[in-house]
Protein backbone atom coordinates (compact mmCIF):
# COMPACT_ATOMS: atom_id res chain seq x y z
CA UNK A 1 0.00 0.00 0.00
CA UNK A 2 2.88 2.57 1.40
CA UNK A 3 4.49 1.68 -2.08
CA UNK A 4 1.41 2.57 -4.34
CA UNK A 5 1.00 5.60 -2.47
CA UNK A 6 4.62 6.48 -3.29
CA UNK A 7 4.31 4.94 -6.94
CA UNK A 8 1.38 7.74 -7.10
CA UNK A 9 2.77 10.32 -5.67
CA UNK A 10 5.97 9.94 -7.71
CA UNK A 11 3.68 10.18 -10.99
CA UNK A 12 1.71 13.36 -9.96
CA UNK A 13 5.72 15.18 -9.89
CA UNK A 14 5.89 13.98 -13.11
CA UNK A 15 2.99 15.00 -14.63
CA UNK A 16 3.14 18.48 -12.87
CA UNK A 17 6.93 18.53 -14.68
CA UNK A 18 5.50 17.89 -17.76
CA UNK A 19 2.95 20.69 -17.40
CA UNK A 20 5.40 23.01 -16.43
CA UNK A 21 7.85 22.32 -19.08
CA UNK A 22 5.12 22.73 -21.31
CA UNK A 23 4.42 26.56 -19.83
CA UNK A 24 7.76 27.04 -20.67
CA UNK A 25 8.33 26.52 -24.11
CA UNK A 26 6.84 29.70 -26.21
CA UNK A 27 3.31 29.49 -27.83
CA UNK A 28 2.63 32.47 -29.16
CA UNK A 29 3.66 35.25 -30.66
CA UNK A 30 3.86 39.08 -30.12
CA UNK A 31 5.12 42.25 -31.98
CA UNK A 32 6.26 45.13 -30.54
CA UNK A 33 5.15 47.84 -33.08
CA UNK A 34 4.63 51.53 -33.21
CA UNK A 35 6.31 54.80 -33.73
CA UNK A 36 9.81 54.92 -33.93
CA UNK A 37 11.31 56.10 -30.37
CA UNK A 38 8.08 55.32 -28.42
CA UNK A 39 9.78 52.67 -26.31
CA UNK A 40 9.50 49.70 -27.94
CA UNK A 41 12.83 47.87 -27.01
CA UNK A 42 12.70 49.78 -23.38
CA UNK A 43 9.48 47.86 -22.90
CA UNK A 44 10.30 44.56 -24.61
CA UNK A 45 13.03 44.33 -21.74
CA UNK A 46 11.12 45.42 -19.07
CA UNK A 47 8.50 42.43 -20.22
CA UNK A 48 11.50 39.93 -20.77
CA UNK A 49 14.47 41.16 -19.28
CA UNK A 50 16.37 41.06 -22.76
CA UNK A 51 17.65 43.87 -24.72
CA UNK A 52 16.82 43.07 -28.49
CA UNK A 53 19.68 45.68 -29.81
CA UNK A 54 22.06 43.25 -30.68
CA UNK A 55 23.66 44.52 -34.36
CA UNK A 56 26.26 47.38 -33.65
CA UNK A 57 24.53 49.85 -35.71
CA UNK A 58 21.45 49.24 -33.83
CA UNK A 59 23.44 49.65 -30.50
CA UNK A 60 24.91 53.11 -31.84
CA UNK A 61 21.99 54.43 -32.80
CA UNK A 62 19.65 53.57 -30.09
CA UNK A 63 16.47 51.84 -32.71
CA UNK A 64 16.20 48.80 -33.80
CA UNK A 65 16.85 48.32 -37.67
CA UNK A 66 16.80 43.94 -37.41
CA UNK A 67 13.51 42.56 -35.91
CA UNK A 68 14.36 42.08 -32.30
CA UNK A 69 13.11 38.68 -30.60
CA UNK A 70 12.92 37.94 -26.52
CA UNK A 71 11.12 35.38 -24.76
CA UNK A 72 9.19 35.63 -21.45
CA UNK A 73 7.59 33.33 -18.90
CA UNK A 74 4.18 34.94 -17.63
CA UNK A 75 3.97 33.77 -14.01
CA UNK A 76 0.82 34.80 -11.57
CA UNK A 77 0.86 34.82 -7.81
CA UNK A 78 -0.50 32.32 -6.06
CA UNK A 79 -1.42 34.51 -3.32
CA UNK A 80 -2.68 37.83 -4.57
CA UNK A 81 -3.05 36.86 -8.05
CA UNK A 82 -0.74 39.70 -9.81
CA UNK A 83 1.32 38.59 -13.33
CA UNK A 84 5.12 39.11 -13.57
CA UNK A 85 7.82 37.46 -15.52
CA UNK A 86 9.36 35.98 -12.07
CA UNK A 87 9.00 32.65 -10.17
CA UNK A 88 8.48 34.76 -6.72
CA UNK A 89 5.72 37.66 -6.72
CA UNK A 90 7.46 40.99 -6.67
CA UNK A 91 4.38 42.49 -5.24
CA UNK A 92 3.92 40.02 -1.93
CA UNK A 93 7.08 37.79 -1.95
CA UNK A 94 5.19 34.43 -2.37
CA UNK A 95 5.78 31.94 -4.94
CA UNK A 96 4.14 32.49 -8.31
CA UNK A 97 2.79 29.58 -10.63
CA UNK A 98 3.98 29.75 -14.83
CA UNK A 99 1.06 30.44 -16.84
CA UNK A 100 2.71 30.68 -20.14
CA UNK A 101 5.76 31.35 -22.35
CA UNK A 102 5.32 33.85 -25.29
CA UNK A 103 8.09 35.19 -27.63
CA UNK A 104 8.09 38.67 -28.48
CA UNK A 105 9.23 40.42 -31.91
CA UNK A 106 10.38 43.96 -31.57
CA UNK A 107 9.55 45.77 -35.08
CA UNK A 108 11.59 48.88 -35.84
CA UNK A 109 9.54 52.06 -35.86
CA UNK A 110 11.67 54.07 -38.29
CA UNK A 111 10.26 54.61 -41.52
CA UNK A 112 12.45 53.61 -43.80
CA UNK A 113 12.12 49.96 -42.43
CA UNK A 114 8.46 49.30 -43.24
CA UNK A 115 9.21 46.44 -45.08
CA UNK A 116 11.08 44.62 -42.09
CA UNK A 117 8.10 45.67 -39.53
CA UNK A 118 5.57 43.74 -42.72
CA UNK A 119 8.05 40.86 -42.20
CA UNK A 120 7.64 40.84 -38.75
CA UNK A 121 3.92 41.22 -38.97
CA UNK A 122 3.51 37.71 -40.56
CA UNK A 123 4.55 36.14 -37.73
CA UNK A 124 2.35 37.59 -34.83
CA UNK A 125 0.06 36.21 -33.24
CA UNK A 126 -1.64 39.58 -31.43
CA UNK A 127 0.51 43.04 -31.00
CA UNK A 128 1.38 45.89 -28.45
CA UNK A 129 0.83 49.11 -30.13
CA UNK A 130 3.14 52.14 -28.17
CA UNK A 131 1.48 54.96 -28.57
CA UNK A 132 4.14 57.64 -26.01
CA UNK A 133 2.19 60.18 -23.61
CA UNK A 134 4.93 62.64 -24.26
CA UNK A 135 4.17 63.15 -28.28
CA UNK A 136 0.92 63.93 -30.22
CA UNK A 137 -1.73 61.29 -31.20
CA UNK A 138 -1.03 59.68 -34.13
CA UNK A 139 2.35 60.25 -35.40
CA UNK A 140 3.04 59.11 -38.76
CA UNK A 141 4.45 54.89 -38.28
CA UNK A 142 1.85 54.73 -35.42
CA UNK A 143 -1.12 54.75 -38.12
CA UNK A 144 1.39 53.17 -40.65
CA UNK A 145 2.09 50.28 -37.92
CA UNK A 146 -1.85 50.07 -37.54
CA UNK A 147 -2.47 49.69 -41.44
CA UNK A 148 -0.11 47.00 -41.31
CA UNK A 149 -1.58 44.87 -38.66
CA UNK A 150 -5.39 45.64 -40.51
CA UNK A 151 -4.09 44.67 -43.24
CA UNK A 152 -1.79 41.21 -42.22
CA UNK A 153 -5.14 40.61 -40.42
CA UNK A 154 -3.92 41.33 -36.98
CA UNK A 155 -7.09 41.95 -34.61
CA UNK A 156 -5.79 41.10 -31.07
CA UNK A 157 -3.91 44.18 -30.11
CA UNK A 158 -3.27 46.14 -26.77
CA UNK A 159 -2.32 50.03 -26.61
CA UNK A 160 0.16 50.99 -24.09
CA UNK A 161 0.13 54.47 -23.59
CA UNK A 162 4.38 54.28 -22.87
CA UNK A 163 6.56 57.38 -21.20
CA UNK A 164 3.18 58.26 -18.68
CA UNK A 165 6.41 59.22 -15.97
CA UNK A 166 7.29 62.07 -18.39
CA UNK A 167 3.81 63.95 -18.03
CA UNK A 168 1.51 65.29 -15.96
CA UNK A 169 -1.98 64.02 -15.32
CA UNK A 170 -3.74 66.53 -17.64
CA UNK A 171 -0.90 65.55 -20.31
CA UNK A 172 -1.91 61.94 -19.88
CA UNK A 173 -5.26 62.30 -20.22
CA UNK A 174 -5.09 64.83 -23.37
CA UNK A 175 -2.91 62.02 -24.85
CA UNK A 176 -5.82 59.10 -24.00
CA UNK A 177 -8.49 61.18 -25.36
CA UNK A 178 -6.21 61.71 -28.65
CA UNK A 179 -5.58 57.95 -28.72
CA UNK A 180 -9.14 57.25 -28.23
CA UNK A 181 -10.21 59.25 -31.28
CA UNK A 182 -7.32 57.61 -33.48
CA UNK A 183 -9.13 54.46 -33.06
CA UNK A 184 -12.18 55.10 -33.65
CA UNK A 185 -13.92 53.47 -36.10
CA UNK A 186 -10.91 50.45 -36.78
CA UNK A 187 -10.74 46.82 -35.87
CA UNK A 188 -8.79 47.84 -32.42
CA UNK A 189 -11.26 50.62 -31.45
CA UNK A 190 -12.57 48.72 -27.97
CA UNK A 191 -8.75 47.58 -27.51
CA UNK A 192 -7.65 48.60 -23.85
CA UNK A 193 -5.25 51.25 -23.35
CA UNK A 194 -2.68 50.47 -20.67
CA UNK A 195 -0.25 53.70 -19.06
CA UNK A 196 2.77 52.38 -18.73
CA UNK A 197 6.34 53.42 -17.86
CA UNK A 198 9.13 50.92 -19.09
CA UNK A 199 11.98 52.50 -17.59
CA UNK A 200 9.91 52.43 -13.52
CA UNK A 201 7.97 48.91 -14.07
CA UNK A 202 5.03 51.18 -13.40
CA UNK A 203 2.04 48.85 -15.07
CA UNK A 204 3.69 45.84 -16.48
CA UNK A 205 1.63 43.54 -14.18
CA UNK A 206 -1.55 44.80 -15.96
CA UNK A 207 0.03 44.48 -19.61
CA UNK A 208 0.89 40.68 -18.43
CA UNK A 209 -2.32 40.30 -17.75
CA UNK A 210 -4.07 42.25 -20.24
CA UNK A 211 -1.87 39.62 -22.20
CA UNK A 212 -3.17 36.48 -20.88
CA UNK A 213 -6.65 38.10 -21.43
CA UNK A 214 -6.61 39.15 -24.66
CA UNK A 215 -4.41 37.29 -26.84
CA UNK A 216 -4.76 33.57 -26.73
CA UNK A 217 -2.94 31.00 -28.25
CA UNK A 218 -4.70 30.39 -31.68
CA UNK A 219 -5.44 26.92 -33.04
CA UNK A 220 -2.56 25.27 -35.12
CA UNK A 221 -2.85 23.40 -37.52
CA UNK A 222 -0.55 20.29 -36.13
CA UNK A 223 -1.68 17.74 -38.94
CA UNK A 224 -0.57 19.42 -41.88
CA UNK A 225 2.22 19.38 -43.95
CA UNK A 226 5.18 21.36 -42.18
CA UNK A 227 6.15 25.14 -42.76
CA UNK A 228 7.87 27.61 -40.90
CA UNK A 229 8.99 31.29 -42.20
CA UNK A 230 12.00 32.01 -42.00
CA UNK A 231 13.09 35.62 -40.05
CA UNK A 232 16.81 35.70 -39.01
CA UNK A 233 19.84 33.23 -39.92
CA UNK A 234 23.19 32.98 -38.67
CA UNK A 235 26.16 31.67 -38.64
CA UNK A 236 27.82 30.89 -34.84
CA UNK A 237 30.88 29.96 -35.90
CA UNK A 238 33.51 32.33 -34.10
CA UNK A 239 36.40 33.25 -36.83
CA UNK A 240 39.92 30.74 -36.47
CA UNK A 241 37.37 28.17 -35.41
CA UNK A 242 38.88 24.80 -36.26
CA UNK A 243 36.84 22.60 -39.04
CA UNK A 244 36.05 20.22 -36.43
CA UNK A 245 34.25 22.00 -34.50
CA UNK A 246 32.64 24.22 -37.10
CA UNK A 247 28.79 24.08 -36.62
CA UNK A 248 26.11 23.84 -39.62
CA UNK A 249 24.26 27.26 -40.17
CA UNK A 250 21.20 28.01 -38.19
CA UNK A 251 17.84 29.30 -39.04
CA UNK A 252 15.43 31.61 -36.85
CA UNK A 253 11.68 32.21 -37.46
CA UNK A 254 8.32 30.67 -36.56
CA UNK A 255 5.97 27.84 -37.06
CA UNK A 256 2.79 28.24 -39.48
CA UNK A 257 1.89 24.82 -39.34
CA UNK A 258 3.10 21.45 -38.62
CA UNK A 259 5.65 20.81 -36.58
CA UNK A 260 9.74 19.43 -37.39
CA UNK A 261 11.88 16.90 -35.32
CA UNK A 262 15.50 16.64 -35.15
CA UNK A 263 16.62 14.21 -37.84
CA UNK A 264 14.10 15.67 -40.58
CA UNK A 265 15.05 16.20 -43.90
CA UNK A 266 13.65 19.76 -44.77
CA UNK A 267 13.50 21.65 -48.08
CA UNK A 268 14.65 25.74 -48.34
CA UNK A 269 13.19 27.64 -51.15
CA UNK A 270 13.52 29.78 -53.19
CA UNK A 271 17.05 28.84 -51.71
CA UNK A 272 20.38 30.65 -53.40
CA UNK A 273 20.67 32.48 -56.37
CA UNK A 274 23.07 29.87 -58.68
CA UNK A 275 24.16 32.24 -61.55
CA UNK A 276 20.78 33.40 -62.57
CA UNK A 277 18.41 31.65 -61.17
CA UNK A 278 17.43 30.39 -57.13
CA UNK A 279 17.93 27.17 -56.59
CA UNK A 280 16.38 25.47 -53.30
CA UNK A 281 18.41 23.91 -50.42
CA UNK A 282 17.90 20.35 -48.69
CA UNK A 283 19.77 19.53 -45.52
CA UNK A 284 18.72 17.75 -42.73
CA UNK A 285 18.26 19.75 -39.03
CA UNK A 286 20.21 18.56 -36.76
CA UNK A 287 18.87 20.44 -33.33
CA UNK A 288 15.95 22.77 -32.40
CA UNK A 289 16.22 25.56 -29.39
CA UNK A 290 12.91 27.19 -28.53
CA UNK A 291 12.90 29.41 -25.52
CA UNK A 292 16.00 28.64 -24.39
CA UNK A 293 15.71 24.93 -24.14
CA UNK A 294 17.14 21.74 -26.85
CA UNK A 295 13.93 20.23 -27.96
CA UNK A 296 13.67 16.97 -29.96
CA UNK A 297 10.48 18.15 -31.52
CA UNK A 298 8.51 21.54 -31.74
CA UNK A 299 5.11 22.68 -33.17
CA UNK A 300 3.56 25.89 -34.18
CA UNK A 301 3.61 28.74 -32.11
CA UNK A 302 6.88 30.71 -30.63
CA UNK A 303 9.97 31.65 -32.07
CA UNK A 304 12.42 28.45 -33.52
CA UNK A 305 15.91 28.31 -33.64
CA UNK A 306 16.53 25.47 -36.17
CA UNK A 307 20.16 23.93 -36.43
CA UNK A 308 21.05 22.45 -39.79
CA UNK A 309 24.34 20.66 -41.28
CA UNK A 310 24.11 23.53 -43.99
CA UNK A 311 27.39 25.21 -45.07
CA UNK A 312 27.48 28.46 -42.39
CA UNK A 313 28.20 30.97 -45.26
CA UNK A 314 24.32 30.03 -46.84
CA UNK A 315 23.08 31.10 -43.79
CA UNK A 316 25.27 34.22 -42.51
CA UNK A 317 24.65 37.74 -41.98
CA UNK A 318 20.62 36.96 -42.87
CA UNK A 319 21.36 35.72 -45.93
CA UNK A 320 17.95 33.07 -46.14
CA UNK A 321 15.73 35.66 -44.49
CA UNK A 322 11.81 35.16 -46.37
CA UNK A 323 12.82 31.65 -47.75
CA UNK A 324 10.52 28.89 -46.28
CA UNK A 325 11.02 25.46 -45.00
CA UNK A 326 9.19 22.72 -44.91
CA UNK A 327 9.02 18.75 -46.66
CA UNK A 328 10.87 17.84 -49.55
CA UNK A 329 8.48 18.02 -52.34
CA UNK A 330 5.81 19.40 -50.30
CA UNK A 331 6.33 23.77 -50.46
CA UNK A 332 4.93 25.61 -53.19
CA UNK A 333 6.82 26.27 -56.36
CA UNK A 334 9.24 29.74 -56.78
CA UNK A 335 7.53 31.85 -59.19
CA UNK A 336 8.86 35.01 -61.19
CA UNK A 337 5.74 36.45 -61.83
CA UNK A 338 1.83 36.70 -60.14
CA UNK A 339 -1.70 38.10 -60.66
CA UNK A 340 -2.95 40.01 -58.08
CA UNK A 341 -6.66 40.92 -57.79
CA UNK A 342 -6.26 44.80 -55.64
CA UNK A 343 -7.17 46.05 -52.60
CA UNK A 344 -6.13 49.43 -52.22
CA UNK A 345 -6.14 51.79 -49.13
CA UNK A 346 -8.30 55.07 -49.34
CA UNK A 347 -4.93 57.50 -48.21
CA UNK A 348 -1.47 57.12 -48.47
CA UNK A 349 -0.34 56.17 -44.82
CA UNK A 350 3.33 56.79 -43.14
CA UNK A 351 3.38 60.04 -44.93
CA UNK A 352 2.48 63.67 -42.85
CA UNK A 353 0.24 64.81 -45.17
CA UNK A 354 -2.25 61.52 -46.25
CA UNK A 355 -2.79 61.73 -49.69
CA UNK A 356 -4.89 59.78 -51.62
CA UNK A 357 -3.78 56.38 -53.07
CA UNK A 358 -3.32 56.89 -56.93
CA UNK A 359 -4.35 54.23 -58.95
CA UNK A 360 -1.07 51.54 -59.71
CA UNK A 361 0.31 51.94 -63.51
CA UNK A 362 2.06 49.71 -66.06
CA UNK A 363 5.44 49.48 -65.96
CA UNK A 364 5.55 50.87 -62.06
CA UNK A 365 8.22 49.55 -59.40
CA UNK A 366 6.16 48.05 -56.18
CA UNK A 367 7.53 46.32 -53.27
CA UNK A 368 5.70 43.38 -52.06
CA UNK A 369 5.95 41.39 -48.58
CA UNK A 370 4.18 38.06 -48.01
CA UNK A 371 4.92 36.43 -45.09
CA UNK A 372 8.66 36.92 -44.52
CA UNK A 373 9.47 37.35 -47.81
CA UNK A 374 9.80 40.53 -49.79
CA UNK A 375 10.24 41.03 -53.47
CA UNK A 376 10.68 44.28 -56.04
CA UNK A 377 8.14 43.68 -59.17
CA UNK A 378 7.35 45.72 -62.30
CA UNK A 379 3.88 45.84 -63.44
CA UNK A 380 3.51 44.30 -66.69
CA UNK A 381 -0.12 44.92 -66.78
CA UNK A 382 -2.95 46.93 -64.92
CA UNK A 383 -6.81 46.54 -66.03
CA UNK A 384 -9.48 47.54 -63.31
CA UNK A 385 -8.41 45.95 -60.08
CA UNK A 386 -6.06 43.10 -61.16
CA UNK A 387 -1.92 43.46 -61.80
CA UNK A 388 0.51 41.39 -63.24
CA UNK A 389 4.13 41.56 -61.76
CA UNK A 390 7.49 40.21 -62.89
CA UNK A 391 9.09 40.11 -59.70
CA UNK A 392 13.33 40.43 -59.54
CA UNK A 393 13.29 37.91 -56.50
CA UNK A 394 11.45 34.81 -57.19
CA UNK A 395 8.56 33.83 -54.09
CA UNK A 396 6.69 30.76 -52.94
CA UNK A 397 2.94 31.63 -52.53
CA UNK A 398 0.14 29.79 -52.80
CA UNK A 399 -3.51 30.88 -54.52
CA UNK A 400 -5.65 33.04 -52.46
CA UNK A 401 -2.68 34.20 -50.32
CA UNK A 402 -2.43 38.20 -49.07
CA UNK A 403 0.29 39.97 -50.50
CA UNK A 404 1.55 43.54 -48.97
CA UNK A 405 1.83 46.30 -51.58
CA UNK A 406 4.26 49.65 -50.79
CA UNK A 407 5.20 51.98 -54.00
CA UNK A 408 8.20 54.96 -53.97
CA UNK A 409 5.92 58.17 -52.66
CA UNK A 410 8.93 60.97 -51.84
CA UNK A 411 11.73 58.86 -52.18
CA UNK A 412 9.94 56.03 -49.60
CA UNK A 413 8.27 52.92 -49.56
CA UNK A 414 4.64 53.46 -48.58
CA UNK A 415 1.99 51.43 -47.71
CA UNK A 416 -1.21 51.53 -50.13
CA UNK A 417 -2.73 48.13 -50.06
CA UNK A 418 -3.08 44.71 -50.80
CA UNK A 419 -3.75 42.23 -53.47
CA UNK A 420 -5.33 38.67 -53.29
CA UNK A 421 -3.13 35.95 -55.59
CA UNK A 422 -5.45 34.77 -58.60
Amino acid sequence: MERKKQRLKQEGKEVKQNEVDRRLIPEVNIGMVGHVSHGKTTLTKALTGKLTLTHSEELKRGITIRLGYADATIYKCSNCGKYSISPKCIYCFSDAEPVRTVSFIDAPGHETLMATVLTGASLMDGAILLIAANEKCPQPQTREHLTALEVVGIKKVIIAQSKIDLVTNEQAMENYNQIKEFIAGTVIENSPIIPVSAQHNINIDSLLEAIETLIPVPERKLDADSLMYVARSFDINKPGSRPKNIVGGIIGGSVVQGKFKTGDEIEIKPGVLVKNSYQPLRTTITGLKKGGMNLKEAGAGGLLGLMTDLDPSLTKSDGLVGDIVGIPGKLPQAINSLSLELRLLERVVGAKEMASVEPIKVNEILLINIGTSRSVGTVVSAKRNVIQLNLKIPICVDKKDRVVISRQIQGRWRLVGYGIIK
